[in-house]
């Protein structure tokens, strides 16, 4: 008998102990990400909706989509700083606190002009990121990384699940223009909240977190991460200089289509605003459900082999996208991106946090990213958070030209990202490989 049950406890011993790191940190982490991810998922996926119904037009949304990371340039150096020197738990809450309050220029904003406004201003949220993303890779051991980020993600997401279809139902109900400021409205008030259990719960993981920064210490931050970034990008393993630029190719595959995506499926493929949402939501599912096992075949297979497969999945994607037709076609081309969004946010996070020294972790990310990317981003955002200030300019500068390209011929952009992944993927088979050890 006490055999038996031993037998039964076992699984459940043996499952606890891998998800031993799910708490305290990540948990909170975990929740506040939760939290924004359900508010974006809402929002997002319809704001370019919202803008054509202001007056805006096709290039007008994607100059629009430009001005998102634009603040990171100045923002990044200085929350880099401020991660590596003064403590991750203030910068983040502080981020949600005046990130949220931007969001009210969505809610009341009469024109396309307002959204410009506050697009721009939405940026601040790139306060928080390399302090996120240095927190992650504080709160868990090598070992522990790629399952680690891919648990995170899957419990982030649960919510998101049946977000995008909530909105839709409502936006088809409302219009794109009372439907969406009732979608920002309740974004607003979710940031707030996770800035709340940010500061009241959140545990700081650096020892400098009473050292004062005043204005003078962040201008100096600013010149010294620009003046010294080509010494700082000396100072990193080749492998990560090699993972920047394939991360920047995705971040532009992303600035080319992702304000686009609904755009030409209501407007070329015949889809209702609902439809679109029930698409979202039955991807948000499958991507919860193959979070955790997709980390765990990166932890077995490795980093590089799962992001050259992600990789060539979404290559597989992009023209398909424009070539099928109807409800099932497009559903099987957002789940073919699915399958590399798991493979690719846990291998290069894992792979980033693996050879980036701890000392330097900070200002490294606050310029490259934390590594993860959401490849075939629909809802008009970057496919971050983990932007960096040196993939700022030519995400700002595709998001533009997907503007035009779609003016052009709506084909266009979807033609230009899959040649951009072929690009990515003759660099990682080229230059990229699993490091032989793994930073603590």
């Amino acid at each position: 008998m006490l055999n038996l049950l031993r037998d039964r406890l076992f699984p459940l011993q043996r499952l606890r102990e891998t998800f031993r790191f799910m708490r305290g940190n990540m948990l909170v982490l975990s929740l506040t990400q939760l939290l924004g991810n359900f508010s974006r998922a809402m929002a997002f996926p319809y704001t370019s909706l919202y803008i054509l119904a202001l007056g805006g037009r096709a290039e007008q949304v994607g100059f629009i989509t430009a001005l998102s990371p634009l603040m990171g340039l100045v923002l990044f150096p200085i929350a880099g700083h401020i991660t590596d020197n003064a403590g991750r738990v203030r910068i983040i809450a502080f981020s949600y606190y005046l990130s949220g309050s931007f969001l009210l220029l969505f809610v009341l904003a009469p024109t396309w002009q307002w959204i410009a406004v506050a697009m721009l201003l939405r940026g601040v949220m790139a306060l928080q990121f390399p302090a996120r993303s240095a927190m992650i890779a504080d709160s868990l051991t090598p070992e522990e990384r790629g399952t680690g980020v891919a648990t995170m993600n899957t419990i982030a997401g649960t919510l998101s699940i049946f977000a995008p279809y909530v909105a839709g139902n409502l936006v088809e109900h409302y219009g794109p223009n009372w439907g969406v400021r009732i979608l920002y409205g309740a974004m607003l008030i979710l940031y707030l909240s996770s800035g709340f259990i940010t500061q009241r719960y959140l545990q700081e993981t650096t020892v400098n977190t009473d050292r004062r920064i005043d204005m003078a210490a962040l201008r100096q931050s600013f010149v010294d991460a620009y003046g010294g970034l080509w010494r700082l990008l000396r100072s990193v393993p080749p492998v990560v200089l090699a993972l920047t630029g394939v991360i920047i190719l995705c971040f532009m595959t992303n600035g080319i289509t992702s304000a686009f995506w609904v755009v030409y499926a209501v407007e070329k493929t015949g889809l209702s605003p609902a439809t679109w949402g029930l698409i979202l939501l039955l991807e948000t599912l499958a991507r919860n459900v193959l979070f955790i096992p997709g980390g765990m075949l990166v932890d077995r297979l490795g980093r590089a082999v799962a992001l050259g497969t992600a990789l060539v999945l979404a290559l597989l994607a992009m023209p398909l996208f424009v070539l099928v037709s109807g409800f099932v076609g497009v559903l099987l081309v957002r789940l073919l991106l699915i399958l590399a969004q798991v493979l690719l946010i846990p291998a290069s996070i894992a792979l980033m946090a693996d050879t980036i020294p701890r000392r330097i972790r900070g200002r490294v990310m606050a310029a490259t990213g934390q590594g993860g990317v959401m490849l075939g981003a629909a809802g008009g955002g970057t496919g971050g958070p983990g932007t960096g200030y040196l993939i700022t300019i030519p995400l700002m500068l595709s998001s533009v030209a997907g503007g035009y390209l779609y003016a052009l011929n709506p084909a266009y952009p979807w033609y230009v990202a899959a040649g951009l992944l072929l690009l990515a993927i003759g660099v990682t088979v080229g230059f990229i490989r699993d490091v032989p050890w793994a930073e603590a």
